[in-house]
C-alpha cells in the first residue's frame, strides 16, 4: 500500500495511491488507520507533500556502505554511527533544496528511509520491523565544508531542506529483496548500489537506536548512503530512485 500526505484545494490530506487517483483517507493512518472516505482525486490534481513531517527527529546513520566510507577515506564503524536532523530540515518531493549562505559544498546522498509506527524503546532486532510502518526515500543533504569545519555535524546535516522524503510512504516494502539505490544528478547516474549493501542492517539499527532513545510514531530513519556522493549547485536536479518506492526529485537554488 502506498501512502501519500497532499496538497488539495489549500487542504493537507492523507491517502491511498491507486493507478492515477489517490483514494483520499480520513486522516493521518499512522494514527487513525486506514479508514477511506468516497472521495478519489486524480493524481494529476495534487500537489505532493513530504508523506511525513517527523514528530521528534529524523535519526541517520553515517559511514553505512562500506564503498561510501571508503570513497571519504573513513574506517567503518564497529556499530551504528547516529546522528539527527531536526523536523525543521524536512522537505516533499518538488520542494526546492536551499543552498544555505555561508556553505560552498553541498553534497547529496541518496537514502532509504523508514518510519517508525509506534513507540519503540529497548527493541530486540528480531521485532524490530515490527516498529515499523512503511518505507519511503530520502536525500540526505550535506554541507561538506562545515561538517569538516564544526568537529560535530548539527549544522551540516540539520540546516533547513536539508532531508527531502518522498514520494510517498510503501508499508510493503521488501527490505530483505534486491532494491537498488540510483541518485542522478541532472540526469546522470552518481551513486547506485544495493540497499542489501548496508553494514548493519535497519533491525539493528533500531535496537541500538531505541536502547538509547525513544523512537516515536512518525520519526524517520535514514539507513545511510552507497558511494558517489557529490556536489550540487543552483539549478541542479537531483533525484533519487529506489526500486519500488518511486522516484524523489528536487532541484537545488540559492538562499
Amino acid at each position: 500500500m502506498r501512502v501519500a500526505r497532499f496538497s488539495h484545494q489549500d487542504a493537507i490530506r492523507f491517502g491511498i495511491v491507486d493507478g492515477s487517483d489517490i483514494v483520499v483517507l480520513a486522516g493521518d493512518p499512522m494514527f487513525a488507520g486506514f479508514e477511506t472516505t468516497d472521495e478519489r482525486i486524480p493524481l494529476a490534481d495534487i500537489a505532493l507533500l513530504a508523506p511525513v513531517i517527523p514528530r521528534s527527529k529524523v535519526v541517520c546513520i553515517g559511514r553505512n556502505y562500506r564503498d561510501h566510507a571508503a570513497e571519504m577515506g573513513n574506517d567503518v564503524p564497529t556499530s551504528p554511527m547516529l546522528f539527527f536532523k531536526p523536523n525543521t530540515a524536512v522537505v516533499g518531493p518538488g520542494d526546492a533544496v536551499v543552498l544555505p549562505a555561508g556553505s560552498d559544498f553541498i553534497s547529496f546522498e541518496g537514502e532509504l528511509a523508514a518510519v517508525i509506527g509506534r513507540i519503540a524503546k529497548n527493541v530486540n532486532a528480531e521485532n524490530a520491523l515490527d516498529y515499523v510502518f512503511g518505507y519511503t526515500i530520502a536525500n540526505d543533504l550535506t554541507a561538506r565544508d562545515w561538517q569538516n569545519s564544526d568537529g560535530q555535524w548539527a549544522r551540516a546535516k540539520g540546516f533547513d531542506t536539508s532531508c527531502p522524503l518522498g514520494p510517498a510512504i510503501e508499508t510493503e516494502f521488501n527490505l530483505a529483496g534486491d532494491a537498488v539505490i540510483t541518485t542522478r544528478l541532472n540526469g546522470e547516474v552518481r551513486q547506485q548500489g544495493p540497499i542489501s549493501d548496508m553494514i548493519f542492517g535497519l533491525p539493528e539499527i533500531i535496537a541500538h537506536a531505541s536502547a538509547a532513545f525513544t523512537l516515536l510514531p512518525g520519526d524517520v530513519i535514514l539507513t545511510g548512503t552507497p558511494a558517489g556522493v557529490g556536489q550540487i549547485s543552483a539549478g541542479d536536479v537531483v533525484e533519487v530512485e529506489i526500486t519500488g518506492l518511486g522516484i524523489l526529485r528536487n532541484t537545488a537554488r540559492n538562499a
